[in-house]
């Protein structure tokens, strides 16, 4: 047998534990376990914030006061009209695209199509921020087969994608309850994407790329693809009856339990109250008594086997669910959140640059001669 390295580092896998940088955008405080956004905590801004107000929070480090915010809104809905070339690809797109392969598209496209593609990272920030939900809204009604609806100027950010998605602005809860993931969803630290897009700024590439290599990273099912998975799981379960044996079936088969647990938050998801609060003020159908039964019967049952909190994706797959939107959407809706996250650390990254570059544990065969002859 060929001989291996045997002088072993301390090797973190997944990085865990290991601190990277600074940043002074968000952090889970080690006290309370809270989220805070520029030092408020998330659940009190999904509380008492729009949205808007929140991803001004993130960019500026402050809170807007009224002006800042009318000029802020006035910018964003100025910027939400898609040119005919980028509505055209979407068009052209086979219909069986994954959303996120969609997205991720579109973002390249508005790079390729940028004057300057290393213009103003805030400027590029709002701009997809006001783009990103026309081209979801756009997608999920191409999916279904429906004509396109233009965005409206006169509403807010989330009245808009409920007026392109469904022609219709909703009722008060469910407009409350949005904004509360979209909020919840803004921004979370050194996470998998947010991590990608701060490795891509660092070689000095423009925002786009490292949006879209992000975009990549939240396609995964162990990061932005598990609000998905938990309704997936929810329609395979099917009744409430039907959860203890599933459960049982997928602990022994080893098989993760998508919208549970969370490497930061050992003691609960801080983001879950106040999420689980607002999805109980939708409204339902009788079409839907029993799937939210199954949820709760669910949650319940890997609290007794397994001793796991539910984490923000758990009510918030329901939550899309009940609003209307198709599952292949629920992770582009993260984006259309994370998206003011992103391009924070983007900023952040530029301003403080270092290439990041980690070492690796070379475990392979040692240095030898090529064979003789």
């Amino acid at each position: 047998m060929v001989g291996v390295m045997t002088n072993t580092p301390d090797v973190h896998r997944g990085l865990s534990g290991v601190v990277v940088d600074d940043t002074a955008i968000s952090t889970v405080e080690q006290d309370t376990g809270s989220l805070t956004y520029r030092g408020y905590p998330a659940q009190r801004l999904a509380d008492r914030c729009s949205f808007e107000q929140v991803a001004y929070l993130i960019w500026h480090g402050e809170l807007p006061d009224p002006t800042q915010l009318t000029a802020f809104c006035e910018l964003e809905r100025s910027r939400r009209n898609l040119d005919q070339n980028l509505s055209t690809i979407l068009r052209l797109l086979p219909q069986n695209s994954h959303p996120m392969d969609v997205l991720r598209t579109a973002v390249s496209y508005l790079g390729a199509a940028a004057a300057d593609s290393n213009a103003d990272t805030y400027r590029i920030a709002v701009d997809l921020l006001a783009k990103l939900p026309t081209v979801v809204a756009a997608l999920h009604r191409h999916r279904r087969g429906e004509p396109l609806i233009a965005p409206d100027p006169t509403l807010s950010f989330s009245e808009n994608f409920f007026h392109m998605c469904f022609g219709m602005v909703p009722e008060p809860d469910v407009l409350r309850c949005y904004e509360t993931s979209m909020t919840l969803y803004a921004e979370h630290g050194f996470n998998a994407s947010t991590f990608t897009a701060r490795v891509v700024a660092s070689t000095l590439s423009d925002t786009y790329s490292a949006v879209t290599a992000a975009i990549g990273a939240l396609k995964g099912p162990l990061h932005g693809g598990a609000n998905e998975a938990v309704l997936q799981a929810l329609t395979e379960i099917g009744s409430p009856d039907n959860v203890a044996p599933w459960v049982v079936e997928a602990l022994a088969d080893k098989r993760l339990i998508m919208g549970f647990g969370h490497r930061v938050y050992k003691n609960g998801d801080s983001r879950v109250p106040i999420m689980a609060a607002a999805l109980k003020k939708l409204p339902t159908k009788p079409e839907t008594v029993e799937l939210i039964a199954t949820y709760h019967a669910l949650q319940s049952e890997v609290w007794q086997r397994k001793h796991l909190h539910p984490n923000l994706d758990f009510p918030t797959g329901l939550a899309y669910h009940l609003m209307g939107f198709d599952t292949g959407l629920f992770t582009p809706m993260f984006v259309m959140s994370r998206i003011t996250g992103w391009t924070a650390h983007i900023y952040e990254q530029f301003a403080a640059n270092s290439l990041i570059r980690p070492l690796s544990h070379y475990t392979g065969v040692p240095e030898r001669q090529l064979p003789s002859g």
